[in-house]
């Protein structure tokens, strides 16, 4: 059974960091695009990183950039959202998910053939 279990998720007060991991099992993803989405209450899952098969190109949603970085660990069938300077608009179930596309990551949640269960991220003081 293919499974991507995401971990790290929790409560912490603005300006604090976190990093979700991503372990994926049942199959091999490393030739597969890997991306990060989120999703508040209320509102549409939104994209937020995304990493290809290896690790050199990556894209990241404006709202994140220069705060969260995303890597992979091909070998241990695994990637990585840190997640620096958090802010309360950043809670949201992030998620993470597989993607057969190569080239550029892609944005769009359609694209992505699994998926996680989701970890909750929540930022209040």
């Amino acid at each position: 059974q293919v499974q991507l279990v995401e971990s790290g998720g929790g409560l912490v007060q603005p300006g604090a960091s976190l990093r979700l991991s991503c372990a994926a099992t049942g199959r091999t993803f490393s030739s597969y695009t890997k991306g990060w989405f989120r999703q508040a209450p209320g509102k549409e899952r939104e994209f937020v990183a995304g990493i290809n098969w290896s690790g050199i190109i990556i894209d990241y949603a404006d709202s994140v950039k220069g705060r969260f970085t995303t890597s992979r660990d091909n070998a241990k069938n695994t990637v990585y959202l840190q997640m620096n300077s958090l802010k309360p608009e950043d809670t949201a179930v992030y998620y993470c998910a597989a993607s057969r596309r190569t080239g550029w990551p892609t944005k769009v949640s359609r694209e992505y053939d699994y998926w996680g269960q989701g970890t909750q991220v929540t930022v209040s003081s």
